[in-house]
């Protein structure tokens, strides 16, 4: 059977990282790059913060490596870290020759690169856009992509499952030859038959009830690989961005941490600062410890959320370098020169995912992942802020130039179609709707900030009984966009549970009640989710 599409490098996601990917493997051969939804929509696009790279004298790779592996809590690979690390600058500077524009300032009557500072970094080397970086970033690269001919976009399209020749039915030579792709709009089922197939789908925000991430992200593509076969490490490490928006008309909405590297204090709903005596960074300190300090503050006082306060900063700044934010709190009724922003924590960003070499390559050959979906030891046990746009460019060009030097294998003729069999049409939407919200209540209850054994193995329980309802629910029903994310959320959920069941110990991102203290009697390991 002929394949619906043939490509010789199929990309699914259009972040940072598959759109890089894609450019820089165009000149070799036919490109398709499969998104969800419209193709500017990723996590890529609602960074604020920016990209960390060292760009200033004042600064220097071994600061950076040495805040990396700070904040990353022992699990960091130092030398994954490094290579990261110092081959930035040369990545930035060929996204700038894209047309990607930074921030800049004036310094004694020249121009300069106007750099942000967050938490856990100790020098300013944050390049931004004001706090839209992601927008301007996402508009730059599929700007680039629109003009090459060699790339065909297709949006609205959902990634279902990928295809290998295991699952076809062979014994040996294992390998990934393509991926069955939801046509949204038509219903159809597609197959994308190529050689080479990229994981660039982003993370698993939508696992918890609250959370900064767009509605796409709900780790498709850890959930793809492991049914796959392909293992997956440290997903128990979920990091909480520390200052989510609080108010009903943007539940979603992230306040950068580049508001707190301007000066911005975090109070309590008594007016009083609660970090300094938490860590000596204070309000600027690693998002681990700022996200636990405010869940331990909420629960002490019973209040709803604390404070950002940056009243101090002239409303002409805070126009200048965040007018989103600005934007989006006084659309809220909130005016952040005069009055504190309220905020909570919400999920945010996925420090584990499937594994990788530091050049993308997976365990499965033919597939590659990269960016938030994978888990290449950079990020160890959390992530400093705005290392993920860098990982994400480093590691996307390092991928296409190890792809372009592969001899081609042989191409598979035969690809069975997708086989609905008797499927149904869905007749009973809201058990879909259901299973959804109760796998982000669960999750945000018993695996949140702080967690304990007996509330993990509970989520366990009802996790592995909520994926035999939606397992049955699938082969039972046709495909829809909505079946295919709540089947890849409650296996991601499973896995998230499974991986922090099995690590006895509090240690970055992870904290139990239980195991409170870090285990030293040995050196620090991942946690490796292998599949049957």
């Amino acid at each position: 059977m002929v394949a619906d599409h043939r490509f010789d490098y199929v990309v699914l996601g259009s972040g940072i990282a598959g759109l890089t990917f894609a450019l820089n493997v165009a000149e070799k051969g036919s490109v398709a790059v499969i998104t969800k939804k419209n193709r500017a929509e990723s996590n890529t696009n609602y960074a604020q913060g920016g990209i960390a790279c060292v760009t200033s004298t004042e600064d220097t790779f071994d600061l950076h490596v040495r805040d990396t592996l700070e904040a990353g809590a022992g699990l960091c690979r130092e030398d994954v870290v490094r290579g990261i690390v110092e081959e930035g600058p040369e990545r930035i500077k060929e996204l700038i020759d894209l047309g990607m524009s930074f921030s800049e300032r004036e310094n004694g009557g020249h121009q300069e690169l106007d750099l942000g500072k967050e938490g856990g970094h100790s020098k300013r080397r944050i390049l931004h856009a004001k706090d839209i970086t992601g927008r301007e970033i996402e508009g730059a690269l599929l700007t680039a992509l629109a003009l090459h001919p060699n790339i065909e976009m297709f949006e609205n399209h959902a990634a279902i499952d990928l295809i290998t020749r295991r699952k076809l039915g062979f014994t040996t030579d294992n390998r990934c030859l393509g991926v069955y792709v939801l046509d949204v709009k038509s219903g159809k089922v597609e197959t994308f038959a190529s050689q080479h197939v990229l994981l660039a789908t982003g993370g698993c925000g939508k696992v918890y009830l609250y959370t900064t991430n767009p509605s796409i992200a709900t780790g498709d593509g850890v959930a793809m690989a492991y049914r796959a076969g392909v293992p997956v490490a440290n997903m128990e490490f979920i990091q909480f961005h520390p200052t989510c928006l609080f108010h009903p008309k943007a539940r979603s909405f992230l306040i950068s941490e580049a508001v707190r590297g301007e000066g911005g204090i975090l109070r309590n709903s008594e007016g009083k600062p609660f970090m300094d005596g938490v860590h000596p960074l204070a309000s600027l300190a690693p998002r681990d410890i700022v996200a636990r300090a405010i869940d331990a503050e909420l629960k002490r006082t019973g209040a709803e959320c604390v404070y950002l306060d940056i009243t101090h900063k002239s409303r002409e700044f805070l126009e200048n370098r965040f007018p989103a934010i600005y934007s989006k709190c006084l659309e809220c009724g909130i005016d952040m020169a005069l009055e504190p922003i309220p905020v909570v924590p919400a999920a945010h960003y996925q420090c584990g995912g499937v594994v990788t070499s530091p050049e993308g390559r997976t365990e499965l050959p033919g597939l590659w992942a990269m960016g938030e979906v994978a888990c290449t030891g950079l990020h160890g046990a959390n992530r400093l802020a705005s290392n993920s746009l860098l990982e994400a460019l480093v590691v996307a060009h390092r991928a296409a130039e190890a792809v372009k030097k592969e001899k081609a294998p042989k191409k598979q003729k035969d690809i069975p179609p997708w086989q609905s069999g008797s499927a149904q049409d869905a007749d009973e939407l809201v058990v879909i709707y259901h299973n959804w919200r109760e796998i982000r209540q669960l999750m945000w209850d018993y695996v949140g900030i702080v967690r304990t054994t007996k509330r993990l193995q509970r989520a366990a329980s009802r996790l592995r009984s909520l994926g035999v309802e939606v397992q049955e629910y699938y082969w039972n029903y046709k495909m829809t966009c909505d079946l295919i994310e709540l089947r890849n959320l409650v296996l991601v959920a499973e896995l998230i549970v499974d991986s922090a069941l099995s690590r006895h110990e509090s240690r970055g991102l992870h904290f139990t009640l239980d195991y409170p203290e870090t285990d030293t009697s040995s050196p620090p390991g991942d946690t490796l989710l292998k599949p049957e």
